[in-house]
């Protein structure tokens, strides 16, 4: 059996993910994380250091890619009971609801912090302390110590909830070796592909400069509305009306309305995410987490009562034996409903394939590294159509979940009167 070629060996950015199991596989210290002119983060060997024992290759998940479930998945749709969780959350709040249940006792959960523009990986030993990890990050988290952390944690017989991208979970489960642990939960977020870390520093510089103060602190899909205080309030939200946050040092906010914002547009259109995003495997129907969570997209289509009134909802898909049980337990916490997988399917594009290469990323990436934010964005950026801001903001999911109730009420009108 031939082996796949290793980042360390190949120096082909396609071949690393960024996880930095090879990093915290490594006693000696030998391997450290730096960055490539694309501002990507890349393992470097220092053979001063390097013993050549070989536990840098065996714990990579491109060259030992962990096993996959296959089992019968259960699907799950909905939004958390509590609207005050569900509003400070990116979508339903289901990975609150699967904490509450599964942290009762003895626990730690790992899982990704915004730090000013930077990301990294820590644990919580208190779930009270849980708002740390809510929110999208869209940057790709720096793992530190997390995979040899959440190791010593299992082995002292705590209960090991980790959460990240599909590409972090492949990483702790391959620093595991394939070892297999009852008190480790893995959950992980619906990926897109990470962005360059470029873009977001000329984007800071362009705020310092135009408004005279530094960026320390950005919520990619903050929902412009007063906050939520009571758990039982029936309070409409803004799921679909999301816009990006700036906090400035001096206190001043900034808000960019999604469809306006040329980072989106940029991003979505594949010109500048990771080179292994373009190839990654772990996009697909068959997962390495136990849970899988990500937005409810398709609501409004297939299964409109699940709409909540536009205040977020969750896709929960469990890949495991040992995340059907987590889940079972969370459910209390939830309004929701069992979905079917091969619709659900059909509205999550990140979990039947990796995105599609776009021939124009070389170009796009050297103007990121070469011209300023301005000049990026009048090349790359394009403003939003006619036709997706008719069904944004026109006739959108709010119109047709109306449409939808109001035909559900004439539907019982018509019955209940025969």
């Amino acid at each position: 059996m031939i082996m796949a070629a290793c980042y360390l060996d190949s120096h082909n950015p396609v071949h690393c993910y960024g996880c930095e199991a090879c990093v915290q596989a490594c006693a000696k210290g030998a391997i450290r994380m730096e960055e490539d002119s694309e501002g990507f983060r890349y393992p470097v060997i220092d053979d001063s250091l390097c013993i050549n024992c070989g536990l840098c290759r065996k714990s990579c998940p491109f060259v030992n890619p962990p096993v996959r479930h296959i089992d019968e998945k259960l699907v799950y749709g909905g939004y958390h009971k509590n609207a005050v969780i569900r509003d400070a959350s990116t979508s339903g709040g289901a990975f609150s609801a699967i904490v509450e249940s599964w942290c009762d006792e003895n626990y730690v959960i790992f899982g990704a912090v915004a730090d000013g523009l930077e990301v990294y990986h820590t644990y919580i030993e208190d779930k009270k302390e849980l708002a740390l990890f809510r929110k999208s990050k869209y940057s790709q988290s720096r793992m530190g110590s997390a995979y040899a952390d959440a190791k010593r944690f299992l082995k002292q017989g705590k209960n090991v909830l980790f959460s990240g991208t599909p590409c972090h979970i492949a990483g702790l489960k391959s620093y595991l070796r394939g070892k297999e642990y009852e008190n480790l939960l893995t959950v992980e977020v619906v990926c897109e592909g990470v962005p360059s870390p470029l873009y977001i520093r000329k984007f800071a510089d362009y705020i310092r400069e135009t408004h005279g103060s530094r960026l320390c602190g950005i919520d990619y899909r903050y929902t412009d509305s007063a906050p939520i205080s009571s758990p039982e309030t029936t309070t409409p939200g803004k799921w679909d009306f999301q816009v990006m946050r700036l906090v400035l040092e001096n206190g001043k906010e900034i808000k960019k309305d999604r469809w306006f914002n040329p980072f989106w547009s940029v991003w979505l259109n594949h010109l500048m995410s990771r080179p292994s995003c373009y190839e990654c495997p772990f996009a697909s129907v068959e997962r390495n987490a136990d849970v899988t969570l990500g937005d409810l997209w398709g609501v409004h289509l297939y299964c409109p009562d699940l709409y909540g009134r536009n205040g977020g909802s969750s896709l929960i898909v469990c890949n495991s034996r040992q995340g059907r049980t987590a889940w079972k337990k969370a459910q209390e916490h939830m309004f929701g409903r069992e979905l079917d997988f091969p619709t659900a399917l059909k509205y999550q594009g990140p979990m039947r394939g990796h995105i599609a290469p776009n021939e124009l990323r070389a170009e796009c990436m050297a103007d990121l590294q070469n011209c300023n934010y301005l000049e990026i964005n009048k090349k790359w950026a394009k403003r939003p159509t006619a036709r997706l801001l008719w069904q944004k903001y026109v006739w959108g999911n709010r119109q047709k979940i109306w449409l939808w109730n109001l035909t559900q009420r004439l539907k019982n009108t018509f019955t209940s009167g025969k």
